[in-house]
């Protein structure tokens, strides 16, 4: 029987940040350029190439451009959204944009600019960067701050609470035998989404080929959720439009060389459906498939050499393996038209609303405690500069607020407990299940009873009922689990999580009687959207192994939500 003893070493600091990608990087930065305050940032991975940033990016997606203002942005925003966003948040992020984008380049990033000097415009709110060296930059200028510690192969497992307040956090390093119990008067949360809840478009051997970051596991979305935090919109899940199975992205086609999309007997299908919002494009490439009319592609056959040589070069920089597809088939864009479809659900704060509750500096209803970037509900289409600016934003607000915080500490007893929650499963006898067989049925689960891509992202009351069962049921295997590694209790830590957060989202789904975002939340007892009665958040908070929905009205205008904490 594989046991192991870790030591436990005891940190201080003003404020810890958990996650040190895109806003986690630019929270430590920004408390860094303004104020003496210590700061000690936690990864899972390496700043250097961590987070969803890690294989770079070729266009900064959220930016005022030419004829656009902050309101403008605002109403953008709320139109895709289809009405549910916290317009304080979203304005309060549109205003920061381009200040935080300027920064980025001041830091070294690469901005295509035209013979004016002007930033080159891929759409009204974006624009072209050569961005595959993006998180190398973000991660230099933190770890080059004097007061800024970087704790990289580091697994935060839960928060320390003291009477309703997080005073830190927990977890055990992937390198060495030690446990952390981390002391912080104020906390950041920026552990980014969740990824890995449902069957994914390739499974089996490629399964962790997917959109969004394989290794954001809504680890900060489930250390809320078993703190007590209120969560908002799980319901609105985020499922990409992407080219069949390299899953990389469709913007860089639709928006770079302008083209539109297309079924299998070459007509133009999304306005058939809708206003072409992005889910109604996921929606529409959906039903042509179930009606007989798919594939369905993006039609590029026939761009020029020009426009083909900047996509094989526009996909090195964040997606290579679709360049690679092109080459390998001796063929491109120009050459035949682009397959389309969507990948598996994600539950993510920068694309739509799922999230921390928050109020405008982002605290949440965990006292001292912040959220930013994908963990932070109510904003959508935050993307990469949104989060920096919501990383800004949250250390502004701990410098103006953390002089009269006390730094608090757990006894004893109450950390020993912690410190037995972790090295547990190294002294459970071998279990009937490996940890992969855990993941596989959760997204089994999930794809079927709970709006997957086999079920073409559909799902009922009575399929949800089904689908919790089935969780509930892995809640009570998963403690049993056996580690054998430190990779292995990070395995088993990851499922927890993600169990968690399949918990609170079949609750979501059930709670909105409606839809309102095709396929997004494609309730089929409810198969229309509802302004009269569910123009509202769906909310909700975990108490005593139970998640209780709550009901809270939008907040619109130049009105804000705020609250206690």
């Amino acid at each position: 029987m594989v046991t192991l003893k870790f030591d436990v070493e005891t940190l201080e600091t003003d404020v810890l940040i958990i996650g040190g990608g895109t806003a986690g990087c630019f929270s430590g930065l920004t408390l860094r350029e303004n104020s003496n305050l210590k700061v000690l940032i936690t990864d899972k991975a390496n700043i250097k190439r961590s987070g969803c940033l890690a294989a770079g990016v070729n266009a900064i997606n959220a930016y005022i451009g030419k004829d656009e203002t902050p309101e403008s942005f605002v109403a953008y925003v709320k139109k895709d959204a289809e009405g549910i966003i916290r317009e304080d948040l979203v304005y309060s992020i549109a205003k920061g944009l381009n200040k935080v984008t300027k920064h980025l380049e001041d830091l070294g990033l690469p901005i295509l600019k035209d013979e004016n000097g002007q930033y080159v415009q891929r759409g009204k709110r974006s624009i072209k960067i050569n961005g595959e060296n993006i998180k190398p930059l973000l991660a230099a200028a933190v770890t080059d701050q004097d007061n800024i510690t970087v704790l990289n192969n580091v697994n935060i497992v839960d928060y320390l609470l003291k009477e309703g307040a997080v005073i830190g956090a927990i977890g055990f390093s992937l390198k060495e035998n030690k446990i952390y119990e981390i002391y912080a008067k104020k906390t950041i949360c920026a552990t980014g989404g969740a990824s890995g809840l449902y069957k994914p478009n390739n499974p089996i051997f490629s399964r962790h080929k997917m959109w969004y970051s394989p290794f954001n596991t809504g680890a900060g979305y489930a250390m809320g959720i078993r703190a007590g935090a209120e969560m908002t919109s799980f319901e609105m899940r985020f499922i990409a439009l992407r080219c069949k199975d390299t899953i990389a992205p469709t913007g860089t086609i639709a928006q770079g060389v302008k083209t539109v999309q297309i079924n299998s007997k070459g007509e133009e299908y999304v306005e058939r459906y809708g206003k072409p919002t992005t889910h109604m494009r996921l929606y529409a490439t959906v039903m042509e498939n179930l009606k007989g009319n798919g594939p369905c592609f993006l039609k590029t056959e026939g761009i020029s050499e020009e426009q083909q040589q900047e996509l094989f070069k526009a996909y090195l920089n964040m997606a290579p393996a679709q360049t690679l597809k092109w080459l390998e088939g001796n063929t491109g864009p120009s050459h035949e038209n682009v397959e389309i479809e969507g990948t598996e659900p994600y539950i993510v704060g920068g694309h739509t609303a799922s999230g921390y509750w928050i109020d405008g500096d982002r605290k949440t209803t965990l006292k001292n405690l912040y959220a930013v970037g994908d963990v932070a509900g109510g904003s959508p289409k935050k993307y990469v500069s949104g989060c920096l600016v919501e990383g800004e934003i949250a250390a502004k607000s701990i410098i103006k607020t953390i002089e009269n915080v006390e730094m608090i500490k757990l006894d004893h007893q109450e950390i020993s407990a912690k410190i037995q929650h972790i090295s547990c499963f190294f002294n459970h006898p071998p279990s009937q299940h490996s940890i992969e067989e855990i993941e596989v049925a959760m997204q089994k689960i999930m794809d079927e009873y709970a709006g997957g891509i086999s079920k073409a992202y559909m799902y009922s009351k009575a399929k949800l009922e089904v689908a919790a069962k089935g969780i509930e049921e892995l809640f009570h295997i998963v403690d049993r689990l056996k580690a054998n590694s430190l990779h292995d209790l990070l395995a088993i830590f990851e499922i927890i999580d993600r169990l968690y957060v399949c918990k609170v989202l079949i609750k979501h789904l059930e709670a909105r009687k409606e839809t309102r975002w095709r396929c997004y939340q494609e309730n089929t007892d409810f198969p229309q959207k509802d302004d009269k009665n569910w123009m509202k958040y769906i909310n909700s908070v975990y108490e005593d192994g139970n998640v209780k929905i709550l009901f809270r009205q939008l907040v619109g205008g130049d009105k804000s939500y705020e609250h206690t904490n």
